[in-house]
């Protein structure tokens, strides 16, 4: 029998099972099966822990369709969590390995956790395929930025009518990216606060998504005439809750939102 353990991320749910000893067999049927919300345990994903001998653990990562995924901004601070809960209980700071690096993650004193997502990438192979740094689909532009891995975000005036399973699955598997792309839809409510649907390369739409959250902050700042937007965090609203982004004044990103234990059970 496997234990195996439910963590989530404003909504954004992974399997995560203690794999420091290297038996939990990578089959990609197998974690597909596993992450089936009707035939298995249902989540957006999978997490390894594993050991790393460059920080505390390393996060190994699996979309819900069984396929390696680069990074996970809610899957690390689960991560994190799960370390502190269950590996080494007591620091208030851990590092997670990935395969997008090292990322630093500190739990808060209201609970949550924030992880240093690093500085965001605007020219990338996975988005290079054409001369502009945005693209029209679907009758919607999108930026292009990756955070350890791709997203094309797109600014929308009412977020309400768009049906993100219908337009994301079109723009993740679009013959411009060669390696699929995750979708962030964008609607600004407050100069502060953005409400977002997000469609995950591999997941399809989820409750929220830590990267893709990074992802839209990378193009408003971008975007943005405003200078004091680094100096103050911004609330960006999931359907399963909401993250909270600023940046460093190195220019890296701080993504900081829940990291919450649902509960546990065994694989036979």
């Amino acid at each position: 029998m496997t234990t195996f353990y439910k963590y989530h991320g404003a909504g954004n749910d992974f399997i995560v099972i203690d794999n420091r000893d290297r038996s939990f067999s990578e089959d990609k049927k197998n974690i597909a099966l596993l992450c089936d919300r009707h035939f298995g345990i249902g989540a957006d994903g999978l997490i390894l822990v594993e050991n790393s001998d460059k920080a505390d653990c390393f996060m190994n990562y699996y979309n819900s369709d069984g396929t390696i995924a680069e990074m996970c901004g809610n899957g690390v601070r689960c991560t994190a969590k799960f370390f502190l809960d269950h590996i080494k209980s007591g620091l208030k700071e851990t590092s997670v390995d990935t395969r997008a690096g090292i990322k630093k993650v500190s739990c808060n004193s209201d609970g949550s956790f924030s992880v240093n997502m690093g500085a965001p990438v605007f020219f990338h192979s996975d988005f290079l395929d054409f001369p502009k740094d945005s693209l029209v689909l679907e009758n919607i532009e999108f930026n292009f930025v990756s955070v350890g891995n791709p997203h094309a975000v797109g600014i929308v005036k009412n977020l309400s009518v768009i049906n993100v399973s219908e337009i994301g699955p079109k723009i993740e598997n679009d013959s411009h990216f060669p390696n699929k792309i995750n979708v962030e839809l964008v609607e600004k409510i407050e100069e502060d606060h953005f409400k977002v649907k997000v469609w995950e390369r591999g997941s399809g739409a989820t409750l929220s998504c830590g990267t893709g959250a990074c992802a839209v902050y990378a193009i408003i700042a971008k975007t943005s005439a405003r200078q004091d937007l680094a100096e103050k965090e911004i609330t960006l609203e999931f359907p399963g809750g909401n993250l909270f982004l600023s940046e460093n004044p190195e220019g890296e990103i701080i993504l900081r939102g829940p990291a919450e234990f649902s509960f546990k059970g065994e694989i036979k």
